[in-house]
């Protein structure tokens, strides 16, 4: 058997996926723009499950993070299989920092480092302190709440004066389990949207708008979120840069989220560097560029060879 150089991380949905949804074949789609890209340099690539048992991640070269959209449900699972294979290839991003990722906390790291971001209260797991104590110190007629390590806004919730006694019961049970956080909400993403920027290698390829349906505040198209084409101002090109060479290293690939705050200026709201979609649909030579990046990162390593 011809040895693997790449394996596309994804899970079983979208391995042999049992529906044929849009949302589908757009996952099928990009997975496949990098997949195609990859091939082109003569890479063997594979499709992968990050979960399948039978899989022997010593016989792959390299492998992707791109649609294990199921590992924020699935944590203790993914965290313990990270540990598990960490040694057995190279990963990308690199699993140092695909963990410090995966907890909203890194927001707090970007901060010091002059990133500006959402105004943002940690809360540690197992805290006795009142949703209602917790509310009021944020100062801020309305907020949101959400888990530290989540994704297609799991748990995001978005509390007033008027409804925040009524989340205190499902407040007590998620924190009982996990750390969560508070942020004063951003009245923005209602009327100018959020802002994907991809960066790949360190720049800027392409953006995208996302914008929350009528009445609602999550952008993400699980709650009916659309996409549209974004011309992003050089300013903008500049921040998102910026916060990914606060990465240390900096990523394979990147994707920058920023919305407008209450004083009316742009902040980091996410930077997705584990399986954010990247939109390779809306400008494929970024998943070329990426497929170069990828090569020349497994042509520079010899220490899984």
């Amino acid at each position: 058997m011809k040895p693997v150089d790449v394996a596309i991380l994804t899970e079983s949905r979208y391995l042999n996926p049992k529906e044929d949804s849009q949302y589908v074949m757009n996952v099928l789609w990009e997975d496949n723009l990098l997949k195609s890209a990859l091939e082109k340099l003569d890479l063997n690539v594979v499709r992968i499950d990050w979960a399948d048992p039978d899989f022997d991640w010593n016989s792959t070269r390299c492998a992707v993070f791109r649609t294990t959209w199921d590992y924020f449900d699935r944590f203790p699972e993914f965290d313990a299989w990270l540990s598990r294979v960490k040694d057995q290839t190279m990963f990308i991003n690199p699993i140092p920092q695909i963990r410090w990722n995966m907890d909203k906390k890194y927001l707090r790291d970007l901060a010091e480092k002059g990133i500006r971001t959402v105004t943002t209260k940690f809360i540690e797991r197992g805290t006795t302190t009142s949703l209602h104590e917790l509310f009021l110190e944020m100062g801020s007629e309305d907020v949101v709440l959400k888990p530290t390590i989540a994704g297609a806004a799991r748990h995001t919730y978005k509390l007033s004066i008027e409804n925040v006694d009524e989340h205190e019961s499902i407040f007590r049970k998620l924190i009982a389990k996990e750390d969560m956080m508070l942020q004063p909400y951003q009245y923005s993403i209602t009327t100018k949207g959020e802002i994907s920027l991809m960066v790949i290698g360190g720049e800027f390829t392409h953006a995208i708008l996302k914008k929350a349906k009528s009445g609602d505040f999550r952008v993400q198209d699980d709650f009916g979120g659309t996409v549209h084409p974004y011309d992003p101002g050089y300013l903008e090109m500049e921040f998102a840069e910026k916060v990914v060479k606060a990465c240390d290293p900096i990523p394979a690939y990147a994707r920058v989220d920023i919305m407008w705050d209450n004083s009316g200026d742009f902040v980091l709201s996410e930077l997705e560097l584990i399986e954010p979609e990247l939109w390779f649909r809306e400008e494929m030579s970024a998943a070329k560029k990426l497929a170069r990046i990828i090569n020349r990162q497994i042509d520079e390593s010899s220490d899984f060879y």
